[in-house]
This record gives structure tokens, C-alpha cells and sequence, in this order.
């Protein structure tokens, strides 16, 4: 026979007995979210991998440097012992006007962006006497000039190049033509005349093809560059960002402008005797442009599944406020089925957004799970209204985790209203319940 003076202390621990049940229930359903999560990586390298197929058919993130004046010399030492070397001299300006196209390539259900740039490079060189050597210049013996350009990925050239200078167009020639650039082309000049300082001007239109992004090293002592593309999520990379942007819906436009005294160019490259350690500082020194998408549907799957304890959570606790206001019994059972059809929606956003984008797939995604629920739901409460209002607020949680996830500045601030919002509710919702009457209201 049952004590009856246990039925009070049975109906006290009652609640906390079902709170602890809800809280285990959470938890084991973290088990499947995680799997979903690891899923989302393993979908996301393959999305890379992809990238990088596209990027070692096509070409890599490419870098303009240059132009740059080489000399070659043979100086005679004492002993008549000579060795050979070169002289590198910046340009005096560097205008570098760009288009850049944006293209997408197809892999099966992955897509990969890759931009086409129509460039022009303009300027001039100051060449000084000697080539600035301003001691013992008669022992060089100097040899033919060349102009080079640096190229990160050469394959991604897309024209015949040819240098146009005063002295008519000359082409260029595979290979860099000094150590001082891993990769690129050059042109053999004239010979020069090394007993007095000389102007060179130059003019070179460069075709680029290359993926993920676009960037340019401030050689000139004034360098100026001008972007502008048909992409509107730029993301300025490098050193030193844009004096000006103007991005839209159509593009964007952005200017650098860059000086020797904020670059010190000439310092970095005094420095370099073209050993790649001692290079580094100058072949560092960029700036430029990522076509790369800022919340692609991979990061904003992954971000809402970082939601999944918040959405779990909040919708047992509106089962549990149901038990306790409406005086009704939910199996833990229930709260599984109901869990469990949480989970899934993470899993169909996935699946879905990989062939009609993230927005149209967290609209199929969150009506098919509303509606299984609000089934479900209005069945196990027995009341249609019931159930059309627990499926209405679910619809709203869903509606304002999509703002969350679109926002890429304000996401927590928006986050942490959300929480914050729905705690108060439930606070007001259970001001003058008796949680030691097992929810009896006062």
C-alpha cells in the first residue's frame, strides 16, 4: 500500500524529475547534431577540393609585382677576379588599371568562381647614372636591360604580351629573367646608355585568369591602382586597403594609392640578394582583392547548426510550459519524435542547399519540418489551436534565426536578443506558477 504521506513529496519532485528528463533528452539529441555538423565539414572540403581542381586546371590566386628594371653586370674585383650579378631599379610611377569579369565553372553540384582581368600597367622609370652605382663604375661591364614582371601563375595568361615603350613594342619572353621573382615574364631592352640618367616609360596590357583572388605589389615609388568588377562581395585583402570603394548590387570599384615612404619598397628590396628568406619582406608587400562568396550556404548550414541546443531547448521548454500551464501530459517519448524532426531539418538544409541555394532550402527545410510538427503537436495536445500556436511560434523561431544567419555583422547582437527575449517570455509566462505544487498556478 502506497504511504500517502509520499504523495506530497512524490508531487514535489515530480517537476524536477521531468526538467532533468527534458535536459537528458537534450543532450542525447546532441549526438545526431553533432554527426550533422561533421557531415557539413566533410561536404565543405569536398566543395574545396573542388575549387582546387578548377584552380590546377584553370590557375591559382594570381599576383602582379612589377614591373621591374634588371641590368645584369660582370664587375672585375682586384685580381682581376670578377663576379656577376644584377641591378634592380623600381619604377619611378605605376598606374595599374583592372577590369575583372566573374565567372562561374561547374563540378557536378559544386560551383567554383573564377574572374577574368583585362589589365593595363603604365608608367615610368628613373633611370639614373651608372644605374645608380655612384662608385667604381668603371669596373662593370654592364649587359642588356631587361624589363620583368612578376606572375604568380603564369598559366593564366591570356594574351600575346608585349611591352610598348619609346623605343616600339617588344614581347615579352617566358621566365622571369631575375632571381628576384619566383615566376613571370620579361623583355630584353635596347641597351642603355649608363653615363647618363634616362627616362623609360613603359605600357603593358595584361589578360589574367585566376580563382579566389586578385593582388598587386606597390613597386612604384607612387603607385595608383584601379579595380573594379562585376562582384559585389569584395573583401580587400593585403596590407593597405582602398582610398576609395564603391560597392553595390552591380560591382564594385575601389583606388589604391601608396607611396614608397608607407611601402619602403626600396628598403625591402636593397635587402633582397635573391635568396627567397631574405625576399620575403618584399615579396610580401601587397594589397588587393577576394572573390570569395562572405557567407556561403556551407558556413550559414553550419552556423544554424551551432543553434540546434537553442532550438531543441526552447521548443521542450514551450512542451514542458504546456504541461505545466494547460495541465497536460507529454510523454518523454513525445519529446524525443519532436527532437529528433528538429534534427532533421538541419539535415534537409544541407542536403537542399546544395543544388537550389541556402534561401530557397531553409524555406522547404523549415516548412516541412513546422508542418510534421504541428501535426504531431496538435494529435499529442489533443487541440487544434493548441497545436496551430505551438507550430505559429515555431514558425516565428525559424523566421528569426534566418535574419540571424543573413546577418553577417550583427549576428550576435541578434543572437543574444533572441535568447534574451525568449527567457523574459518565459518568465512572464510563469510568474505566478507554484513550482513546489508541481505547476499548480497561484
Amino acid at each position: 500500500m502506497t504511504n500517502p504521506s509520499w504523495n506530497p513529496l512524490v508531487q514535489r519532485l515530480l517537476p524536477i524529475v521531468k526538467v532533468g528528463a527534458i535536459l537528458f533528452l537534450t543532450l542525447l539529441l546532441l549526438a545526431p547534431m553533432a554527426h550533422i555538423r561533421q557531415l557539413i565539414g566533410e561536404r565543405q572540403g569536398l566543395r574545396d577540393s573542388v575549387l582546387q581542381e578548377v584552380a590546377r586546371s584553370d590557375a591559382y590566386a594570381q599576383k602582379v609585382t612589377g614591373p621591374v628594371l634588371v641590368i645584369p653586370y660582370v664587375r672585375t674585383l682586384a685580381g682581376n677576379r670578377e663576379v656577376s650579378g644584377e641591378l634592380r631599379l623600381l619604377p619611378e610611377r605605376l598606374d595599374l588599371d583592372g577590369s575583372l569579369a566573374t565567372e562561374e565553372r561547374r563540378r557536378g553540384i559544386y560551383r567554383a568562381r573564377v574572374y577574368r582581368a583585362d589589365t593595363r600597367l603604365t608608367g615610368h622609370f628613373e633611370v639614373p647614372a651608372g644605374f645608380g652605382v655612384t662608385a667604381g663604375v668603371e669596373a662593370y661591364r654592364f649587359g642588356e636591360p631587361r624589363l620583368a614582371l612578376g606572375i604568380s601563375d603564369i598559366r593564366g595568361i591570356g594574351n600575346a604580351l608585349a611591352l610598348r615603350t619609346g623605343a616600339g613594342e617588344i614581347p615579352f619572353q617566358p621566365g622571369a629573367g631575375t632571381s628576384l621573382l619566383a615566376s613571370g615574364v620579361h623583355a630584353v631592352l635596347p641597351a642603355l646608355d649608363a653615363s647618363a640618367p634616362q627616362r623609360i616609360d613603359y605600357d603593358i596590357g595584361l589578360a589574367l585568369t585566376g580563382t579566389r583572388e586578385f593582388n598587386v605589389s606597390p613597386v612604384g615609388r607612387e603607385t595608383n591602382v584601379r579595380l573594379q568588377s562585376d562582384w559585389p562581395h569584395p573583401s580587400f585583402v593585403g596590407e593597405y586597403l582602398p582610398r576609395s570603394r564603391d560597392i553595390s548590387a552591380a560591382g564594385f570599384v575601389a583606388q589604391w594609392q601608396t607611396s614608397f615612404f608607407a611601402t619602403s619598397m626600396e628598403e625591402a628590396l636593397g635587402r633582397c640578394s635573391g635568396q627567397e628568406a631574405d625576399c620575403a619582406d618584399f615579396a610580401g608587400r601587397q594589397f588587393g582583392v577576394g572573390f570569395i562568396d562572405p557567407v556561403d550556404h556551407y558556413l550559414k548550414s553550419e552556423r544554424a547548426a551551432k543553434y540546434a541546443f537553442l532550438f531543441i531547448g526552447l521548443t521542450f521548454a514551450c512542451f514542458f510550459l504546456t504541461e505545466v500551464l494547460r495541465r497536460v501530459s507529454v510523454h518523454p517519448v513525445q519529446y524525443g519524435l519532436v527532437g529528433l524532426a528538429l534534427a532533421m531539418f538541419f539535415l534537409l538544409l544541407v542536403a537542399f542547399s546544395e543544388h537550389i541555394g541556402f534561401a530557397a532550402a531553409y524555406a522547404v527545410s523549415a516548412t516541412a519540418c513546422v508542418g510534421l510538427i504541428t501535426f504531431y503537436v496538435t494529435h499529442v495536445l489533443a487541440s487544434r489551436s493548441q497545436g496551430l500556436g505551438f507550430g505559429a511560434g515555431l514558425a516565428g523561431l525559424y523566421g528569426l534565426l534566418y535574419g540571424i544567419l543573413s546577418s553577417e555583422d550583427y549576428a550576435l547582437l541578434m543572437g543574444s536578443l533572441l535568447v534574451f527575449g525568449l527567457l523574459a517570455a518565459v518568465m512572464v509566462l510563469t510568474r505566478r506558477v507554484s513550482w513546489s505544487g508541481a505547476g499548480v498556478a497561484r
